[in-house]
Order: C-alpha cells, then structure tokens, then sequence
C-alpha cells in the first residue's frame, strides 16, 4: 500500500487586497498559481503584496482576463499598492504567481494557448 504524501507549498505568497494601499478585504495565496479574472476575487483586486524565498520568484500581470493581453513580468518581491493603469494604461484583469522562473517564451506560449504549466492551481 502507497502512503500519500501532502506537499504543502508556503512560497510564494500572493497576498490581495480590495482596495489601493493594501487595505479592504484581504486573500492570501500561496504556491504556483492563476487567477484568471482579477474581479471574481473580493471583487476586483485593487492592490497586492507579493513575497518569496526564491529569487527564480515571477509575478506576471496581464491587461486581459485568461492570461490573455499585454503583460508586465516582475521578479523577487514586490508590493503594489495601486493595479490600475499599471500596464501602458490598462488595469490588471489577470496574474500569475510561481517560485518558478518564467521566461517570455514560457509566459508567450500561457498567453497564446491559456494553460498554465503543469502543477499550478488556476482559481
């Protein structure tokens, strides 16, 4: 007989806001992940801290829902406190968070076929 393991993952930590300078309601998230549409969580997502152990770490924000859009990738940790017009003008619709490092190539192939890697949670 197999004994499952759970592996829990601490890192990253995504952390949302509902409003601008980290304040309303809050969501914490942690491991790999998607969110596909920033307004289905508290809302919409106004502000958000992101912090990870790694240095490999990549938050990648996207003007349009489903990784879909222009985006704006960010390494290590980072705290923005205002996700409007923060890419050429647009608002941030989407995000992914890993421990990983995404290169363009990895994060252009997410935006054309709307899939995450293996192992990510998409919410």
């Amino acid at each position: 007989m197999k004994k499952q393991v759970h592996v829990s993952q601490t890192y990253p930590r995504l952390t949302v806001y509902s409003e601008e300078n980290f304040r309303g309601a809050r969501r914490v998230y942690t491991g790999n992940l998607g969110i596909r549409n920033t307004d289905n969580i508290l809302d919409g997502i106004e502000s958000l801290r992101f912090f990870s152990t790694s240095s490999n770490a990549t938050l990648v924000l996207f003007t349009r829902t489903r990784f879909r859009g222009n985006f704006r990738v960010i390494r290590g940790n980072r705290s923005l406190a205002d996700l409007d017009d923060l890419i050429n003008g647009n608002d941030v619709e989407s995000i992914i968070s890993t421990n990983q490092r995404l290169t363009l190539q990895q994060i252009r192939n997410i935006r054309s076929s709307g899939n995450l890697p293996p192992g990510y949670r998409l919410i």
